[in-house]
């Protein structure tokens, strides 16, 4: 993570003023600028044009532009976007002007796999404990980290100020750890478990679920697959749906 000045200090132009309240789609692509803006960054490249950042992280270069207009950055015309302050104001908005401890709760394959990961560090995040409740696994050293039994967490927490958890257990223990998250204090959760979680008002869940990932491009394979299959030009375009039902080429699965 670079470290820049607070972006509300005096004498930078287009600094953030205030945090803004942004809409959920923009936040969800910040990461993605930032990330682009500290590939380009490491080129020795200074600025960047809405196009060519808007290339970077895949993004329309209009939509680009009305998001970072939220931030208070307009970039300058013929000369593009400031790429340091640019990350600066990101990084301000997104909270990652300081390392969060991070708590993670769950160490077996997945879990264990997430605690060896370097690239946390260098996004802004500490991880601060491994926990388990698997007596088996407690006393175990991952990258540094001592696994604690789960039990310990109120004091993992007051001890390490812990920010944020992360749960990679198994779906049914999945909320208990939440719950005993929310316990000691923490109010954004990152749920790996492939389950929803009940959580009181105030409390952040984020879901991860690599399953319904690999299902979404199921769908997608199953559509090019379908489209390519097509009937040719005058057949008459229906498409089998399980149960008898079909479909013509003009219609939608859902709603016509």
């Amino acid at each position: 993570m670079s470290q820049h000045r607070h972006p509300g200090a005096p004498g930078r132009a287009g600094a953030v003023p205030a945090l803004p309240d942004l809409p959920e789609a923009t936040v969800a692509r910040l990461p993605e600028y930032l990330r682009a803006l500290h590939d380009v960054a490491e080129t020795g490249n200074e600025t960047i044009s809405s196009e060519g950042l808007a290339n970077a992280a895949g993004v329309n270069s209009a939509k680009l532009r009305k998001d970072l207009s939220q931030l208070g950055s307009y970039g300058t015309r013929g000369v593009g976007y400031d790429v340091a302050l640019l990350i600066e104001q990101i990084e301000y908005v997104l909270g990652l002007t300081h390392r969060r401890a991070v708590a993670l709760v769950g160490v077996g394959n997945l879990g264990h796999a997430l605690a060896g990961y370097d690239g946390f560090a260098s996004r802004g995040f500490r991880i601060a404990a491994l926990l388990d409740a698997d007596p088996a696994r407690v006393g175990e050293e991952i990258n540094g980290l001592v696994v604690q039994h789960v039990d310990e967490l109120p004091r993992v927490a007051a001890e390490e100020s812990i920010a944020i958890g992360v749960i990679a257990t198994p779906a049914a223990a999945a909320q208990r750890v939440a719950d005993q998250l929310v316990a000691v204090g923490v109010t954004s959760i990152l749920n790996f478990a492939p389950c929803v979680l009940s959580v009181p008002d105030g409390v952040d869940v984020r879901k991860v679920d690599l399953a319904i990932e690999l299902q979404i491009l199921s769908f997608h394979e199953h559509r090019k697959a379908s489209l390519t299959g097509l009937p040719a030009a005058g057949g008459s375009g229906l498409t089998a749906l399980p149960g008898g039902l079909a479909i013509t080429d003009s219609q939608e699965a859902i709603g016509t």
